[in-house]
């Protein structure tokens, strides 16, 4: 049943679902025993999945949450573990720098993602890309899960997948320590468009009551007004965002064409002060109205505009311009594949333990069968029906 586990991994198709699922802070590490298996069976499955998809294939894969987690857990990480980003990651980083397969990673955990432009550069020259814009697309995918896209997490993950023909998957993950919870945000460049509209591929954690969008699609009429508010410096948006916090306390304007709300004002203020301050750096308007910024990607793009800024664009936008931007979550996370996890068990013990003898055996089965030439086509894909459709049984689904 295990070599069918891999083998529908390997032999579906992604596809989005709606609904969501927690990713809980976890602690502690992987013995090494345990990753060095890891890393074979991880190997084993990409080039099962780039000799059946291409490189395309691959990165689409890593773009979609519920394929993510799915690999994760049949590597043998918990199921439900924020630790699923951060190792599943890194043991794909370390296969594909060891073996040519039109496919590498930059960045990684903490301080590693901070080496993540240097490391795009060398993979530009391998593979003769631009570097410049790889890197200047890495800038902007974490600006935005940082700045233009808040609910509370804080981003200390971002590794960047890229292949010799320039598309590229990013995985990154902020945290919320308060609730001891994680997010991961999943990018995929055929799917992105722009980067500020609608651009992920999919979000996966705890749906959260709100959260400021500003890259919702719907939010394009703020993203249009906080350019403009911008070019105007940061004396005019200081003096409008005292006027916005005026109204939520009541202070009524003399000449109105809308209806005033107090309570709407109020609640709006509540909202993004819930997410930090609400000063606007005055060091990046000025920056952005000297490049002369004319999208809400260039204004992104900016060094400097940051989130505290980006709220107080978003407060005169809907308190004084009555031009809101979206408050919707987009967490989008699917259906959790935990059946993936019966594969060699998990690091925690859950649905099992996972057992040496077993992982090796089934290490050298999978070598066996995927090495083999004279296999029938579709041979994979039917192995891969044998488990389509089971279900684990529920009761075996417990928190590690």
């Amino acid at each position: 049943m295990r070599a069918r586990f891999i083998c529908g991994l390997a032999a579906s198709t992604p596809r989005m679902r709606t609904g969501y699922a927690d990713l809980p802070l976890h602690g502690g590490s992987v013995p090494p025993w345990l990753l060095a298996r890891m890393k074979k069976l991880a190997a084993l499955v990409v080039e099962l999945i780039v000799d059946e998809w291409g490189t395309r294939g691959l990165l689409e894969r890593l773009a979609d949450p519920v394929y993510f987690q799915a690999l994760n857990n049949l590597i043998g990480m918990d199921w439900d573990s924020s630790g699923s980003t951060t190792v599943t990651t890194a043991v794909l980083r370390e296969v594909l720098s060891s073996r040519e397969l039109g496919v590498r990673a930059a960045g990684g955990k903490g301080a590693r993602s901070l080496r993540t432009p240097e490391e795009l550069r060398a993979i530009a020259e391998a593979y003769g890309l631009d570097a410049g814009r790889l890197a200047e697309t890495s800038y902007l995918v974490a600006k935005v899960d940082t700045a233009a896209l808040q609910s509370g997490y804080q981003l200390y993950h971002h590794t960047f997948f890229v292949d010799s023909e320039g598309r590229w998957a990013v995985v990154q993950q902020g945290m919320k320590p308060s609730e001891r919870l994680a997010r991961r945000y999943h990018w995929f460049s055929e799917t992105a468009g722009d980067l500020v509209s609608n651009p992920h591929s999919g979000v996966a954690g705890r749906r959260e009551e709100y959260a400021l969008n500003t890259v919702d699609r719907v939010a394009e009429g703020f993203r249009r007004l906080a350019v403009d508010l911008a070019a105007e410096g940061p004396e005019k948006l200081e003096s409008l965002v005292r006027q916005a916090l005026a109204l939520a306390e009541g202070y009524r304007p003399l000449v109105s064409y809308t209806p005033y709300d107090p309570a709407r004002a109020r609640e709006t203020v509540r909202r993004l002060r819930s997410l930090g301050g609400l000063r606007a750096d005055r060091e990046g308007l000025l920056a952005a109205r000297e490049l002369g910024v004319r999208s809400y990607r260039e204004l992104l793009s900016v060094r400097g505009v940051g989130p505290s800024t980006i709220r107080a664009l978003a407060l005169v936008a809907e308190l004084v311009y009555e031009t809101p931007p979206s408050w919707r979550d987009p967490v989008s996370h699917p259906v959790d594949p935990f059946k993936f996890a019966y594969a060699v068990g998990g690091k925690d013990g859950v649905p099992f333990p996972v057992d040496r003898r077993t992982y090796d055996e089934l290490l050298s089965i999978l070598s066996q069968l995927t090495s083999r030439k004279d296999l029938p086509a579709g041979t994979l894909r039917r192995l891969a029906q044998l488990t389509k459709n089971w279900t684990p049984p529920p009761e075996d689904k417990v928190p590690t």
